[in-house]
């Protein structure tokens, strides 16, 4: 969604009567509704646009017709609290809406690996139908593109796709190829890259399409131009489906079986699904590097940089091919 020029921030600045209490309830499960974030007690911030301007207004005469107080306001901030700090309460907030609803997926394929073809599939379709409409309830007021939203759309799609199929997961979950050859072409990801898309983009260089160049896009309302092949991002070429993450789908689809970049692999899956589904003991020390290394610069392709070096040295402790 488009930020305008002016001033950053919308705040709703309200106060409810006491009684009755089902009014607060009613208003603060529209704040959630709506995407906003507490700033302190009774101060709700949004992203200044024209959408977020009408939402918090209606709402605002809605406190106002239940007798309560309410303004809202253009606002910078100054002290306290600095811009990149509110925009990580909004990822925060979605990141916990992305993991609920990746936990309540796993729950699901869970019982649809268990089941027979004539188990309850009617009731697994209904509860995978709503989990998409969450979904897109969250996409929706995801403002700044949180790190939580590839994971919980490939977990989805990966559900959606084994419902149609009663016999295996297994063919519904391959990517489908993209056009052309993967050799010296233009891969676009989401800016501010972290560990499935530093480790995904050193997979393509080193192994997949050495004259690879990258290029770095905001995570929500990007085109994609002719030619280009989009990883790790919503509907891109190569991105999450089922539980496996980017790197786990480029891994596949250019049939690299090597040893050591499976291990990597399962590596960086622990880190980006935190589902400890192979319970690798080296999740924890690489996080903690790759956060390191996001932590210290904004430039996307000096984190690239920097990550390449960190998994060439992983890739030979596990045995890689020089």
């Amino acid at each position: 969604m488009a930020i305008d020029a002016g001033p950053p921030w919308l705040l709703l600045i309200h106060q409810l009567p006491a009684k009755p209490a089902y009014v607060r309830v009613k208003i603060w499960r529209r704040l959630q509704a709506l995407g906003a974030v507490t700033v302190k007690n009774a101060v709700y911030a949004l992203p200044a646009n024209a959408d977020t301007r009408e939402d918090f207004a209606w709402l605002a005469k809605e406190i106002v017709e239940s007798e309560g107080e309410a303004i809202v306001c253009e606002a910078n901030f100054i002290e306290g609290l600095n811009d990149s700090e509110l925009r990580a309460l909004f990822d925060g907030a979605r990141d916990e809406d992305y993991g609920r609803i990746a936990g309540e997926v796993r729950e699901l394929g869970a019982r649809l690996s268990a089941d027979t073809p004539d188990g309850p599939l009617a009731d697994i379709a209904s509860q995978t139908a709503k989990l998409r409409k969450q979904l897109d309830q969250v996409v929706a007021i995801d403002f700044f593109g949180a790190e939580g939203r590839a994971a919980a759309e490939g977990l989805v799609s990966g559900l959606e796709a084994a419902l149609k199929q009663e016999d295996t997961m297994a063919d519904s979950k391959k990517p489908a190829p993209p056009p052309g050859p993967l050799r010296d072409r233009l891969w676009v990801t989401r800016q501010g890259v972290q560990v499935d898309r530093i480790a995904s983009a050193w997979l393509i260089r080193r192994f997949i399409d050495p004259g690879a160049r990258f290029k770095f896009v905001p995570g929500t309302g990007y085109g994609p131009q002719p030619g280009e092949l989009r990883f790790d991002m919503f509907e891109g070429e190569f991105t999450h489906i089922g539980d496996r993450c980017t790197f786990e789908v480029l891994l596949d689809h250019a049939g690299l079986d090597e040893p050591a970049l499976r291990a990597i692999g399962e590596v960086i899956h622990d880190i980006d699904l935190k589902d400890g589904k192979y319970g690798r003991e080296e999740v924890a020390g690489v996080r903690t590097l790759i956060n390191g290394i996001a932590a210290s610069s904004n430039d996307d392709e000096r984190r690239l940089a920097r990550g390449s070096a960190l998994l060439d040295d992983l890739y030979s402790s596990f045995g890689g091919k020089a």
